[in-house]
């Protein structure tokens, strides 16, 4: 008994010998598998649509210690980090709108998305590319649009998200704070009258005019 292709059939028919009789045998996907698959590219599909920022990566020749730590600064920053087949992604990709990503689905892929950072995997996947030669961002997309790498080097750039609250909570602060130690001297003034009654006697009197100060 053997097994082997028959030439113009497809790869997924063999044809077995038995008893000088010849009999196909039929190598196409379980009904489990092809419903496994739907399920990932649903799951994909639901990911890209929800996210507001994904970044398409190549990850060749890191090895296991790098991505463990690489995986642990993501979950870090809420971003999701997962190893995709460029077949299911492109389809999800076909599902949500997303086609100009399919280019880049070559090779080894790895997708990065995030439903609440628009920065994060940008910054960490850029600098973690810095020191890895073989590592490679292929392309991202920002609220449902495909973005060149100019666009995914600015966002690297930005601050993190504290420390943007940060520098807006110390705007709103500088102000608050004056307007607070004002309060704070009319208070040890006795009050607004008392306040203005003191500022009234401290200032000078006004000049005469010229002409009484001749007579």
């Amino acid at each position: 008994m053997y097994l082997s292709t028959v030439r113009g059939l497809s790869s997924d028919s063999f044809f077995e010998l038995r008893n000088n009789t010849i009999s196909e045998v039929n190598f196409l996907p379980s009904q489990s598998v092809l419903e496994q698959k739907k399920a990932i590219v649903a799951e994909l599909s639901e990911r890209l649509k929800n996210s507001i920022t994904g970044l398409v990566v190549s990850y060749e020749g890191i090895n296991t210690e790098d991505d463990t730590k690489l995986r642990k600064e993501m979950r870090e920053n809420d971003v999701k980090y997962t190893v995709v087949k460029n077949t299911l992604l492109s389809r999800a990709c076909d599902e949500v709108g997303l086609e100009d990503l399919k280019p880049a689905l070559e090779g080894t892929t790895a997708l990065a998305t995030s439903d609440s950072e628009y920065a994060a995997a940008a910054r960490i996947l850029c600098n973690y590319a810095k020191d890895h030669d073989n590592f490679k961002i292929k392309t991202g997309y920002l609220d449902g649009a495909v973005i060149d790498m100019d666009t995914i080097t600015a966002l690297s750039k930005l601050p993190t998200r504290e420390v943007l609250l940060a520098n807006v909570l110390g705007a709103f602060q500088a102000p608050i704070a004056a307007f607070a130690r004002v309060m704070q001297a009319v208070a040890d003034e006795g009050g607004f009258e008392e306040c203005l009654a003191k500022k009234a006697a401290e200032a000078p009197a006004e000049e005469a005019p010229a002409e009484e100060a001749a007579e």
